[in-house]
């Protein structure tokens, strides 16, 4: 459990000798966790809460994860969004953003006090990389945390906000569809090189109307697919009812096409040129 120093000390749950010694390790000013505590993100978080001491909220990609959206980059460090005349000083393995911060903008999660899931999205929609963009609003639409009306009717309260005009082109483009991260940039992957939109998530059925498979994306008046294939493809039973998948897809006249992360992020004009002659050769 992550603790406030002083409060445990004045508690009596912990001595200053022993909080100060090798059992407890310090996450920031009077903020400590037992040496044995696993600090992942949402341990940080937690650390960043107490910090906060009821002065602003966790917000950004942490509002996220605490929301149940993992899109987390990696080593992110916990964001924390406070209001301007706050004092707060940006610290190792914490990022301060000062802003305005409505009464509506503040929920709790996981006991933790959190931006609100539209205020989430908003925020992170505003950042620089519009695809990142979408792969936070595609995940929080997937979870049910948002909805693109709900989240455009927040934005149009601050439209004046510093890169509110982006959001457009980011709700133009998310998808409720997508299950993962990589299956958004995906879709980004194929619509940036000029493909037509694919229907997320389609659901094949054979001529009795039996369902056979769904698809992460689909063209489906070329019966092309395409596929993300992440680690958990290659265990062995997975492996093996992939193959049985792929098989009957193939039987009702389907194309599909797999992708690993190296297709997505390192060669996309390659992967994009795939899927184009794919496409071409079912017209």
């Amino acid at each position: 459990m992550v603790i406030l120093g002083s409060r445990a000390v004045a508690a009596g749950h912990v001595t200053l000798a022993r909080l100060k010694g090798p059992h407890y390790v310090r996450l920031f000013p009077d903020v400590y966790a037992p040496a044995d505590l696993p600090l992942d993100h949402a341990a940080w978080c937690r650390a960043a809460a107490l910090l906060l001491d009821g002065r602003g909220a966790l917000s950004g990609y942490s509002a996220a994860l605490l929301w149940g959206v993992d899109v987390l980059p990696r080593d992110a460090p916990v964001e924390v969004t406070v209001p301007r005349k706050v004092q707060l000083a940006r610290r190792p393995n914490l990022v301060v953003v000062r802003s305005t911060l409505a009464a509506g903008d503040i929920r709790r999660s996981q006991g933790l006090p959190v931006t609100h899931p539209d205020r989430t999205a908003f925020d992170l929609a505003r950042r620089a990389d519009v695809h990142e963009g979408v792969v936070a609003v595609d995940a929080l639409l997937n979870a049910r945390r948002i909805s693109h009306e709900s989240l455009r009717a927040y934005a149009l309260t601050r439209r004046r906000w510093p890169r509110a005009p982006q959001l457009a082109e980011v709700l133009a483009l998310a998808d409720a569809g997508a299950q993962s991260p990589m299956e958004t940039r995906t879709r980004l992957m194929l619509l940036a090189g000029g493909l037509p939109r694919p229907t997320t998530q389609y659901e094949v059925r054979d001529a009795a109307g039996t369902f056979v498979a769904r698809l992460d994306l689909a063209y489906k008046h070329y019966k092309v697919g395409v596929e993300y294939e992440g680690a958990h493809h290659r265990d062995g039973d997975q492996y093996q009812r992939d193959l049985r998948r792929i098989n009957a897809l193939h039987a009702l006249g389907w194309l599909i096409i797999r992708f690993g992360p190296g297709d997505i992020l390192h060669t996309p004009e390659r992967s994009v040129a795939l899927v184009r002659a794919a496409l071409a050769e079912r017209v």
